[in-house]
């Protein structure tokens, strides 16, 4: 794909740049803004001068929520239905006929490839870590971050289900793997009679090892599903200290007015990160016959307004979970900027693909201030509706200030992997 624009070599400074509300702190409104590039970073000493013509420019993207062990086997194990069932149960099939080392390895290294294309520079992935999964796919994400250190940022969170963590189970080992490797404890939460002990559960395993925390929950538009409210009040009564992420929310969005509310307020309250996944909740959230009436969608708007720090991110690519995707913040933010109706609303919410992901998850903070690291996207864009028009394909991505090759691999370099048999 070829970039709107070359910038030369060397120390550079790119005037008449489009700076979006959100990036700077207290900022209101869009401006007009002067970059100086020098030695990687952003520098205070002009260089070469490029007029860009208003083109906006970002921070390079935190995508805070992913599911790169999965992504990419839609082809061997594409969801029949469309529904979240059939993406549980084909995705699990797949995972205990092909992931091993050296597939999930493949398809982890194409997605990642795909994401540094498109400017992200930091990214969570969730790793399903039921054994002897959790054996396989921890040493291979160790490896994929120590080849990708200086070009992509990367965490892992555990994804185990709840009704498998337990005392007296294996979870309590994967806690350990998970502190051996860096990484961060996690569970999904769905409603169980004992949910309650299960979130103690793991956050006591946590608080001993040191370890952040990461929950999905209430991925349903069942109004009865809480485990949002259960993890708000657990955190609450033990007092935990670390940073808590929280994704999905679904159910929040299908609750009366009133107790939702009530659940937002608990959320506040316990200082909980939550990061809403629009693109996946969409696909899946109100399957049925006939024509969906549900986006999906937790409440950002109104967890926002609380306080609380909201973030959007990918979730799953081209797997049974998602047909779709390739890790594209940009996507990411024109769907969510769509399906949320961010666009009549706070002039803020760029951060919530770039400063509030890195602070939910303890990612560099992106600034613009001389010194920090020249990783940026900038895209031809002058202004919002020209930015969500268009796809931005001809964007300029800068890593260390140099403009890197977005050329995306190609997916037949994973026919290999994509039998059935």
């Amino acid at each position: 794909m070829m970039d709107f624009l070359t910038l030369p070599e060397g120390p550079v400074t790119l005037r008449n740049l489009t700076l979006p509300a959100g990036i700077v702190d207290g900022q209101t409104a869009s401006c007009a803004h002067t970059l100086h590039i020098r030695e990687g970073k952003i520098s205070a000493t002009p260089g070469q001068p490029v007029d860009m013509r208003g083109a906006m420019v970002v921070p390079a993207f935190v995508d805070m929520h992913t599911h790169l062990d999965k992504g990419h086997i839609w082809p061997r194990a594409a969801n029949p239905d469309g529904s979240f069932a059939e993406a549980l149960r084909t995705a699990g099939a797949d995972r205990e006929a092909f992931w091993s080392a050296q597939d999930v390895a493949a398809r982890m290294d194409f997605a990642l490839r795909c994401a540094y294309a498109h400017g992200t520079r930091a990214i969570r992935t969730h790793l399903d870590s039921i054994p002897p999964q959790d054996a396989i796919s921890w040493p291979v994400f160790a490896d994929m971050r120590a080849r990708w250190k200086g070009r992509i940022d990367l965490q892992a969170a555990c994804l185990v289900g709840c009704d498998a963590v337990t005392a007296e189970g294996p979870y309590s080992r994967t806690a350990d793997l998970v502190a051996r490797t860096g990484g961060i404890l996690g569970m999904v939460a769905y409603p169980v009679p004992d949910l309650a002990d299960r979130i103690s559960l793991v956050l006591k395993l946590a608080a001993d090892r040191n370890l952040e925390v990461d929950f999905h929950v209430d991925e349903t538009l069942d109004p009865t599903s809480e485990a949002l409210r259960l993890v708000a009040q657990t955190v609450l009564d033990m007092d935990f200290d670390k940073r808590v992420v929280v994704g999905h929310l679904c159910s929040l969005a299908a609750q009366d007015a009133d107790r939702a509310a009530q659940t937002m307020d608990m959320v506040a309250r316990a200082g909980l990160n939550v990061v809403s996944l629009p693109l996946c909740n969409l696909y899946l959230q109100d399957r049925q016959v006939g024509t969906p009436r549900l986006r999906g969608i937790t409440l950002v708007h109104e967890l926002k307004a609380r306080g609380v720090n909201v973030s959007f991110a990918s979730d799953n690519t081209r797997d049974p979970f998602y047909a779709y995707g390739d890790l594209d913040m940009i996507e990411v933010m024109r769907e969510a900027t769509r399906i949320g109706h961010l666009d009549h609303a706070d002039a803020d919410w760029l951060r919530a693909f770039t400063v509030n992901p890195a602070r939910a998850c303890g990612f560099d903070v992106p600034d613009l201030s001389p010194g920090s690291p020249a990783d940026l996207v900038i895209c031809r864009a002058r202004e919002w509706t020209e930015f969500f028009a268009r796809p931005q394909t001809d964007r300029i991505v800068l890593r260390a200030g140099r403009q890197i090759d977005r050329t995306l691999p190609d997916y037949a370099e994973l026919d290999h992997l994509m039998r059935s048999t």
